[in-house]
């Protein structure tokens, strides 16, 4: 016999060893992945060592939004999703298989095959059957919902290519409308200094007793004015940065600088444009219009298959069926691999006769479908048609709009020196001075305003005629 003190010392014994495996595993865990910890420490330390500034260029922010953005990934999700459903479609064309296995007790009074007799017995049986399913023909049905499969992939990756060109889009104009709010801030701010500088000026004359002290105040107020002017345009700045970093999915609080390219601010040199070609150009390229396009094509197939249902069916079927029970004598493996062994194979044929009105509903429903599909078709057309239109009458404006402002810039530029000379002098007012600084800021502004609008448009045309790539830019 076996002493309690002999069984708690085995257990003793097999908890310490196991408690002692279990440290070994660990340490050896541990200097395992050691390194590989150390690695991933270090090389996450220098993505970005103590909130490094990132700099972010216009091609690396559309990297970033196509990355990022989850409008994107679910267009590519929608697509795989139409993908499987054309593996499924494909697949209908192939006979099923299907297996199954039962297991049975029938206990109480009742006839036993093998002696031929009633009796009050239990019986223990155990079956097995293999089965399989073919369609042979379903009125066209498997045919042309294969086909509106394929089109309707074809649909879904015209739509996740506009979706990349309107991430391209959306990405480089929110980058320009943050360039344009810190080029009018740095206009501001070159105002609001040189402002200071004359109320200095004046307020040292005004000592002196060369200036009246209404130029005094008058040059205060205009300098408070200039100094609300870069709080609102900073202000700008700022929310056209946070829409920007929204775009691209980023933090707000990471340590972030976007490039500036350099725009050419001297000229510009338009392009000619056929407006006819444009519209052409738009109608062949636009993926939203090659989506509704491959629309129309699967909701005609889907009717098609709807229509397909009022045609008879033929399918062949094919079945493998055994069975054993206790009762019998002989063995289990003689009974169920030979004795009881059937087979069957046949044809199914079917006529829809009434089906409660389900077929007609349905091909309604997909006749329906597919009109409402041409009709959205059409309507897209005629709005890519008036886009290019819009944006084509836009872009011309664009183009005079940059040339007057050009003209009033330079022309308000000689007006305020020759009015800042008159004033040094005394040939002038403050109030004169004041108002052609004023029109040469403005002037400035809108100078600047025109040009990035240009530089925009030319995008807007790009992306209305649907050849918007990653290679975009904002210079000539």
């Amino acid at each position: 016999m076996i002493s309690p003190s002999r069984i708690l010392h085995f257990f003793y014994r097999s908890y310490n060893t196991l408690y002692m495996r279990q440290i070994l595993l660990l340490i050896f865990s541990i200097l395992l992945f050691f390194p590989f910890l150390s690695s991933a420490q270090s090389a996450g330390t220098t993505l970005n060592p103590e909130n490094e500034k990132q700099l972010i260029t216009l091609e690396g922010a559309i990297e970033l939004a196509l990355e990022n953005s989850y409008l994107l990934k679910q267009a590519e999700n929608n697509l795989r999703l139409s993908q499987t459903r054309q593996w499924s479609a494909t697949a209908d064309f192939l006979p099923n298989l299907n297996g199954s296995m039962g297991r049975s007790r029938n206990i109480g009074r009742q006839f036993d095959n093998t002696s031929g007799e009633f009796g009050d017995f239990t019986i223990n049986g155990f079956s097995a059957s293999i089965s399989s399913n073919m369609s042979l023909f379903t009125g066209f049905a498997n045919i042309n919902d294969l086909r509106a499969s394929r089109q309707e992939t074809i649909s879904r990756q015209q739509l996740l290519e506009r979706a990349r060109e309107n991430v391209i889009f959306f990405t480089a104009t929110r980058y320009l409308q943050y360039l344009l709010s810190n080029r009018l801030l740095e206009i501001s701010e070159e105002n609001l200094t040189a402002s200071s500088q004359q109320l200095e000026r004046i307020r040292a004359q005004v000592e002196v007793g060369t200036r009246p002290t209404v130029d005094l105040l008058n040059q205060e107020s205009t300098v408070a004015n200039n100094e609300l002017q870069v709080i609102n345009r900073r202000n700008t700045v700022l929310q056209n940065r946070l829409e920007l970093i929204r775009q691209l999915q980023l933090d707000p609080q990471e340590n972030i600088e976007f490039a500036e390219p350099e725009l050419p601010v001297t000229s510009i040199q338009p392009k000619d444009y056929d407006l006819n070609f444009l519209v052409n150009t738009a109608l062949d390229n636009r993926s939203d219009l090659k989506s509704e396009e491959a629309s129309i094509q699967a909701a005609y197939f889907a009717f098609r298959a709807a229509q397909g249902n009022y045609l008879p069916s033929l399918s062949a079927n094919y079945s493998l069926r055994s069975s054993l029970n206790d009762r019998n004598p002989s063995s289990y493996d003689d009974q169920f691999f030979d004795q009881n062994i059937s087979r069957s194979m046949g044809l199914s044929f079917s006529i829809p006769i009434f089906n409660r009105m389900n077929i007609k509903t349905g091909v309604q429903s997909q006749k329906i479908a597919y009109q409402n599909a041409k009709l959205s078709f059409d309507n897209t057309r005629l709005e890519v048609i008036q886009e290019v239109n819009q944006a084509y009458n836009d872009y011309q404006a664009r183009i005079a709009e940059v040339e007057s402002t050009e003209k009033a810039f330079k022309a308000s530029e000689r007006a305020y020196q020759t009015e800042l000379e008159r004033y040094e002098i005394g040939a002038s007012t403050l109030i004169e001075l004041s108002q052609a600084q004023a029109l040469f800021v403005q002037a400035q502004s809108s100078r600047v305003q025109a040009l990035y609008s240009y530089y925009f448009q030319e995008q807007l045309l790009d992306y209305y005629l649907g050849r918007l790539d990653t290679s975009v830019q904002l210079s000539e």
